[in-house]
């Protein structure tokens, strides 16, 4: 733990970059803060700011530069980090005004943070823990050949050609699905398959069917995400230089962004940030990631964050990612007719 005058130039410094991002020399922390000593005694606090790599600088009288373990000391301080009301309210009524999609209420999210945090937003569609069955139809195209289009609970719409070994006619379809939809509901997979018994042979086909793609389903990882913001983290200062644009630019086309930022430990709920090389990924490790999961436990969970330059405003990244994580949480819970569990979020 650091001295509360330490602590205090720290979070001077470390502001301050986050506004500026030119070093801090000792007279702007003079200037920020009230601390009734001398400048020869802030310097050589920073210099053991420096010493236990909390800070950089090129050379002793140059101003100094936050590390990656100085911002994580920061972040720590922080504390009362919630979205000012009058733009928890506009971001409320914006999300009554769109349609009822879970694709477009992701659009709107990754909009609204990126221009509320000025980085990259990314948003990741929910995946069912173990996705239910909640309705097919069946729907003949040639003598053997039909379209099978499950829906299953959270909207989630899912097509696959089926062939059986028999000529079916849709009537015969349209009775089967029937009886499969009543006696599936609210099922997951393992459920269909200890439920499936004396089944006649094309009932057998298509429910091994919507097996199949149930369990594919469940063993996929997270869509692509929704992605915007880009031009607001490129028209910062950390990104005239080329690599590390490429660096990022190199993980959205290949589509790896996503498996990048998302911790390990992410297993629970809550803002979690991730500093520079506290990220696991070497190719993310000149950013910062701020990132929550939201939705149901039991149900659907989708992923939420901010990537940015480690310069980034940690408390604005925390409060807008907080917040749309719970809104999102609860526009999950209404689609799934739950209530949002306490403590979610």
């Amino acid at each position: 733990m650091l001295s509360p005058r330490a602590e205090t130039i720290l979070k001077s410094i470390v502001g301050q970059y986050i506004v500026k991002a030119v070093p801090v020399p000792s007279q702007s922390i003079i200037n920020d803060y009230e601390l009734g000593v001398s400048s020869a005694t802030i310097r050589n606090e920073m210099a053991h700011l420096e010493q236990a790599g909390y800070i950089t600088r090129c050379h002793p009288s140059s101003g100094s530069v936050p590390c990656d373990k100085g911002y994580r000391y920061y972040v720590e301080l922080l504390t009362g980090l919630d979205l000012p009301l009058a733009e928890q309210r506009l971001i409320s009524h914006l999300f009554h005004q769109v349609e009822k999609e879970v694709e477009v209420w992701l659009r709107l999210a990754a909009t609204l943070m990126a221009r509320l945090a000025q980085n990259v937003a990314v948003v990741a569609l929910p995946k069912s823990v173990n996705c239910r069955f909640k309705y097919v139809e069946v729907v003949a195209l040639q003598d053997s050949l039909a379209l099978v289009v499950l829906i299953l609970r959270g909207a989630r719409v899912k097509q696959q050609l089926a062939t059986f070994d028999q000529v079916v006619s849709q009537p015969e379809l349209t009775a089967i699905a029937n009886k499969l939809n009543t006696a599936y509901s609210g099922l997951t997979s393992s459920q269909i398959l200890a439920e499936a018994t004396g089944l006649l042979p094309i009932e057998q086909q298509l429910t091994d069917c919507l097996v199949k793609i149930m369990q594919t389903e469940d063993e996929q990882e997270y869509d692509e995400p929704y992605l915007d913001g880009l031009h607001f983290m490129l028209n910062q200062p950390e990104f005239g230089h080329s690599y590390r644009v490429l660096t990022l630019m190199e993980l959205i086309e290949h589509r790896n962004l996503l498996q990048a930022i998302i911790p390990p430990e992410i297993a629970g709920y809550g803002v979690q940030v991730v500093i520079g090389k506290e990220n696991k990924a070497e190719l993310i490790q000149d950013y910062s990631v701020v990132i929550s999961r939201y939705g149901l436990p039991e149900e659907a969970v989708g992923v939420i964050g901010v990537v940015g330059p480690t310069r980034m405003p940690y408390a604005r990244a925390i409060s807008t990612v907080g917040y749309l994580s719970s809104v999102l949480s609860e526009l999950v819970a209404e689609l799934y007719g739950r209530e949002t569990p306490t403590g979610l979020v």
